[in-house]
């Protein structure tokens, strides 16, 4: 009898493998407004989120409404931006997506028309208007990716804050731990095949190697279900 696999111990949901909430400042997402009224706000303060990797911009909406989203780079406390089909296309400003020329740099990008902002929300990424075509627009991900959203949906002009995060090494174990602790990650994660086989579906053997079809199905028991869980495909795509 081994001791319970990783997945076994996150999903009992330890305190260990909980992200420490308290610790949050606020969720960051877009506040539900009038479509079609355009509203003035201050960037009240820049505060720093633990568990975020991005600094939050605190922005007080004219009508006194106090909100959080990622801030760009370039935004400071006490900057004036326009939220709304009236604004600028202007650093900091969130207006719709139809409305934004072509060619500019955006972040912080609804997917649906209210949703608060679903992608581009790392540090240092930016997403560009690529085109119109009837009523969505296409933009262009990071990753290259082209999708098209609706005009309606709201998005923040300029480049996400925090770039060049990766370029500062860790340079002890230490600080790895703390890194990933506040972002509820495994970490340091030992590999299966690295174990006894007592302790993991994968471990034992004279070489390191799984020894069986490392896809599962999906009601696989807890104590099994590792690999390539209900997998579609694995390997290399053909043709």
């Amino acid at each position: 009898m081994g001791k319970r696999i990783i997945p076994q111990r996150r999903g009992k949901a330890s305190p260990v493998f909980k992200t420490p909430d308290h610790i949050h400042v606020a969720p960051a997402r877009y506040p539900l407004l009038d479509p079609s009224k355009t509203y003035k706000a201050v960037v009240e303060d820049l505060v720093h989120d633990p568990g975020r990797w991005v600094p939050l911009a605190q922005v007080k909406l004219e009508t006194g409404l106090v909100f959080y989203v990622p801030a760009v780079e370039g935004m400071y406390a006490g900057q004036i931006i326009e939220i709304g089909p009236g604004a600028k296309p202007v650093n900091g400003n969130i207006l719709p997506v139809g409305m934004i020329p072509e060619g500019m740099q955006v972040a912080n990008i609804e997917k649906r028309p209210g949703d608060g902002g679903k992608f581009v929300r790392a540090s240092g990424t930016y997403a560009v208007i690529v085109g119109r075509a009837g009523g969505k627009t296409q933009v262009q991900l990071p990753s290259g990716r082209v999708i098209e959203i609706p005009n309606e949906s709201r998005a923040m002009i300029g480049v996400i804050a925090g770039g060049g995060r990766l370029e500062k090494p860790l340079l002890k174990a230490g600080a790895a731990y703390y890194k990933w602790s506040a972002k509820s990650r495994v970490w340091p994660k030992v590999r299966g095949v690295a174990m006894n086989a007592a302790f993991h579906p994968h471990g034992g053997g004279s070489h390191q190697h799984v020894g069986r079809p490392s896809t599962v199905a999906r009601n696989t028991p807890p104590g099994r279900k590792v690999g390539h869980i209900a997998a579609r495909r694995t390997g290399r795509r053909k043709g």
